[in-house]
């Protein structure tokens, strides 16, 4: 069998006549047979619909000595051809053969602190604005990663996270902290804005209750001793240990255990005892970041620091830096940190961890590993992808959708026309980054990363009003779109390019095809569209993706209908499939 693990259409077609067709495929045969005549010329071609449409043309030339009792051919040649084409866009870690390659997630995963409990790890992030956020991953392998849950639906804290007359883009939850004790799990975060919060629950899959702190802790790191006392260390450059209450409420003041003095913002701090050491394991962060671990017999110190990991080898590994220590259950030690990788974001990666004179040294040779043997975690367990595209046949929205702020749930629904997402505009606004039920996710990087990732979406344009803009984004600072818009009731096509509008064409069909091809690699993403589903044409200019510190995320593709003139109108989106 020829599997994918994708959702799709793949169709084989034998002289411009469809012959079969999947709509929705997981698996494919890897034979095809057909009648074929002697004396005759087969152009035989195979679409895949993620594929960029991706077409092979192969052409067989039956002569007469073919014997016409035997009129079955085997496609393999095609199968294997698309199979190939298929394995060089990848998008996880494991290859297969024991050994894996980083990053070990090619997506936007930052801040990454990991736990674990039993036999699975739990791995959470920064999602900042992107609700439902705290995005929890789990895996039983450190490599093959899977969403678990996201802790927090939406955040009521500020009318800001409604984007009403405000935002909090570069702001919201950041750096989390996740302990496990006692049978309850715990994320502990700070907003810049609204202070510290704690999250609980009995299941890492949730449900989640959140609770705010009388004192946020910058970039907090819980930690539960072993007489269960509990301490949080915190702090940007000078770094404090202040210990918590039950209920997390400071039990004392704060106290002042060390000063960075490698270089301004030591950050990010991690807590760990091991043997006699109680460890601090942060950062001196930024993109050329320096991973340092500082130990002493005593939670309040004096501390030494020591750097693990100084590696500013140019490629997907320059400045790796603030992550979690782990120990398998085989007694290996290994370290989850992250890459600012581009505008794609900060990707994780996975990395060995030596022991030497009691400092825990990251890598090899001082060098972040690149295709490295897998953690012996005792078993063997499946190769996993990430879920990406999306058919809108489910009641819910998988879970790599997260919605730019707080959703509005009176104006998006997958129910109200099974098989679509329907967006219906929720207030007037000037432009994307003020629109309400902007629906994103992570694009993920090829590990080839000449091949760019492509996002498309189908979308019936019937029903928005004058003034409304529906269509595909990407997201960012700057950002770019293509959409369908109205205007005394002409429709046409636009590119907007970080608020400019760049082209324009009538559209006369109620059905259009949008897509964006992006390269993390280059930093280029471009913006074309169809009237069938096959032949595309670009629209506009380019858009020069950043990772601007302003947004703080990396680049998200976006799906959004939003109103200028008058609310009501909606557009409903078939699915949304990535390459």
């Amino acid at each position: 069998m020829f599997k994918c693990g994708a959702t799709g259409s793949f169709q084989l077609l034998v002289n411009g006549e469809s012959l079969i067709k999947y709509e929705h495929w997981r698996t494919l045969p890897a034979r095809i047979p057909f009648t074929v005549e002697a004396g005759k010329t087969y152009k035989i071609e195979i679409l895949f619909a993620q594929l960029n449409n991706w077409q092979a043309n192969i052409e067989f030339d039956f002569g007469k000595e073919l014997n016409i009792m035997s009129k079955k051919i085997i496609i393999l040649a095609i199968i294997l051809l698309a199979s190939a084409s298929l394995s060089a866009q990848k998008i996880h870690s494991d290859n297969g053969d024991g050994t894996y390659t980083n990053p070990v997630i090619p997506a936007d995963f930052p801040d990454p602190d990991v736990i674990q409990v039993d036999d699975t790890y739990y791995m959470v992030s920064t999602t900042m604005f992107i609700f439902p956020g705290v995005t929890i991953l789990k895996s039983h392998d450190l490599v093959n990663w899977e969403y678990c849950s996201n802790a927090l639906p939406r955040f009521d804290c500020s009318p800001c996270y409604n984007l009403d007359g405000c935002n909090r883009y570069s702001h919201g939850q950041w750096a989390t902290s996740i302990k496990y004790n006692q049978g309850k799990y715990y994320l502990l975060f700070i907003t810049l804005d609204e202070g510290g919060f704690i999250c609980s629950a009995d299941k890492a899959e949730g449900p989640w209750d959140l609770r705010k702190l009388p004192k946020g802790f910058y970039d907090p790191g819980l930690f539960f001793d072993d007489d269960e006392r509990i301490y949080v260390a915190h702090g940007y450059s000078d770094i404090s240990i202040t210990e918590l209450n039950p209920d997390f409420s400071p039990k004392g003041e704060d106290v002042h255990v060390f000063s960075g003095d490698i270089r301004r913002g030591l950050e990010g701090m991690h807590v760990y005892k091991i043997n006699d050491y109680y460890y601090l394991y942060g950062t001196y962060g930024g993109r050329d970041g320096i991973q340092v671990a500082l130990r002493s017999k005593n939670i309040y110190g004096p501390y030494e620091q020591k750097v693990v990991i100084r590696d500013l080898t140019p490629g997907i590994n320059f400045g790796i830096h603030q992550g979690a220590l782990l120990q398998t259950k085989t007694g290996e030690w290994w370290t989850i940190l992250f890459v600012d990788s581009g505008p794609f974001g900060r990707f994780p990666s996975l990395q060995p961890v030596t022991w030497v004179d009691d400092w825990p040294m990251v890598g090899v040779d001082g060098k972040a590993v690149t295709t490295y043997k897998k953690p012996d975690v005792g078993q063997e367990y499946p190769i996993w992808d990430f879920p990406a595209s999306d058919e809108f046949d489910q009641s819910t929205l998988g879970m790599q959708w997260g919605w730019n702020h707080n959703p509005d749930p009176n104006h998006w629904s997958l129910t109200v026309r099974p098989g679509y997402l329907r967006l219906t505009t929720a207030k007037v606004v000037n432009n994307l980054r003020e629109a309400r039920n902007t629906l994103t996710q992570r694009p993920f990087a090829k590990y080839d990363q000449s091949i760019p990732t492509i996002g498309s979406t189908k979308l019936d344009t019937r029903h928005i009003k004058d003034g409304d803009i529906a269509g595909l984004a990407v997201f960012q600072d700057p950002y770019a779109y293509i959409a369908v818009t109205q205007d005394k009731g002409s429709k046409k096509l636009i590119m907007v390019n970080n608020g400019e509008l760049i082209a324009s064409v009538p559209l006369k069909s109620k059905t259009i095809y949008f897509r964006t091809i992006a390269s993390n690699s280059t930093g280029i993403a471009y913006f074309e569209y169809s009237l069938n589903g096959k032949s595309y044409t670009r629209l506009g200019n380019d858009l020069n993706m950043r990772f601007s510190l302003k947004i703080f995320t990396g680049n998200k593709f976006c799906l959004f209908n939003y109103a200028t003139v008058e609310t009501g109108g909606y557009a409903d989106f078939d699915w949304f499939r990535v390459e």
